[in-house]
């Protein structure tokens, strides 16, 4: 099987296992957080990359939309295995502002970055229209879902004092909405013609590129605990807020699966696969994740998660569905709108700087 793999791949692979295998005995070891945080980092890039070699493969049998589906689930396993983490340490400021980070992550910093590097190497790139106009109204009822409990919980509104009764109310219909999304997203993805194989280099068979995916995605969740929980001596000793580790520093640690991916899709010209990896991912995070967090956290004891979030955060998912609407909705991408979705992530991320630091 490994003979399928060019060089640059089996570098990657090197890279990704050894940078892995140093921060787990490391971690075992209870070295400084800051050597298990570079090693953390450097695996879990590495199996990010992994990842995208997996996702290339895969797209040249499934078509860019199917292939978005699935590489965006398995690229949504660190938020989720760090959201259980957290829920148990009893951090539901810094998981909630993740939750909301993940999907302005990938909807304005992937998405940006993604735009800069394709349109820098290839000008105008042009994708489907069909399915980015599908995804934007869901960006909408993602934002919505969860300005609609922060206002209606907030002192005098009609449901002030049952934020957790609405918030599961709100949940199960996002969960309703998803498993609606998921067989129109793959029924509109088999109408379309798979991307042709790459001219160079060998053509993995299908098991290889199912099971690349599989462990480096399950390796990326591991390794991403790991990434965050170094993390914390840094984020006292900087006096960094939760809600901007949630915001920032957890969303992207969680995203580096789509950060590799999307950027990769956009240099290598394939517009509809980087969207449908970068966006499928961010209404994952809203639609399925978050819900899944909020039930899950019944069970577990203790303080319960919610959808209720600060006004700051309600008005940054607006923006950013807005401003993903309409950059995306014409199919046609340029460097210049991803310098602007880069922008306003800055602005965001800069506005929960200062705050609660964490102790």
């Amino acid at each position: 099987m490994l003979s399928y793999f060019e060089t640059r791949t089996r570098i990657i692979a090197v890279v990704a296992v050894g940078a892995s295998l140093a921060a787990l005995l490391l971690r075992t070891a209870g070295a400084s957080g800051v050597a298990t945080f570079a090693a953390s980092a450097v695996g879990l890039a590495g199996l990010a990359a992994m990842v995208g070699e997996g996702t290339e493969q895969l797209s040249h049998r499934l078509g860019p939309k199917a292939t978005g589906v699935l590489q965006s689930a398995l690229g949504n396993l660190p938020e989720f295995f760090i959201g259980i983490f957290a829920l148990r340490a009893g951090l539901l400021e810094v998981v909630r502002a993740a939750l909301v980070g993940s999907i302005l992550a990938n909807t304005l910093l992937v998405l940006g970055l993604a735009f800069v590097a394709g349109g820098l190497r290839h000008g105008t790139q042009k994708f489907g229209t069909d399915q980015t106009k599908m995804m934007s109204t869901l960006l909408v009822l993602a934002a919505a879902a969860i300005a609609i409990p922060t206002i209606a919980t907030a002192p005098g509104g009609p449901a002030h004092g049952h934020e957790t009764a609405l918030s599961v109310v709100v949940s199960i219909v996002l969960l309703a909405v998803f498993v609606a999304s998921v067989p129109f997203a793959i029924g509109s993805a088999s109408t379309a013609a798979p991307t042709e194989a790459a001219a160079e280099g060998p053509t993995w068979p299908p098991a290889l590129a199912a099971a690349t995916l599989l462990v480096a995605g399950i390796g990326a969740a591991f390794v991403s605990d790991w990434f965050v929980e170094a993390l914390k001596p840094a984020m006292s000793s900087l006096g960094m807020s939760e809600t901007f580790a949630g915001l920032v520093v957890v969303a992207i640690a969680g995203n580096a699966v789509e950060n590799v991916v999307g950027i990769q899709a956009m240099l290598a010209d394939k517009a509809d696969l980087a969207i449908s990896v970068i966006l499928n991912s961010s209404l994952q995070v809203a639609l399925a994740l978050a819900p899944v967090l909020v039930l899950v956290s019944l069970v577990m004891g203790g303080a319960a998660l919610t959808l209720v979030v600060s006004p700051l955060l309600v008005a940054a998912l607006a923006l950013t569905a807005v401003l993903a609407a309409l950059v995306v909705i014409d199919g046609e991408s340029t460097w210049l709108e991803g310098v602007s979705l880069i922008g306003l992530y800055a602005i965001l991320a800069a506005s929960v700087w200062w705050g609660q630091p964490i102790s």
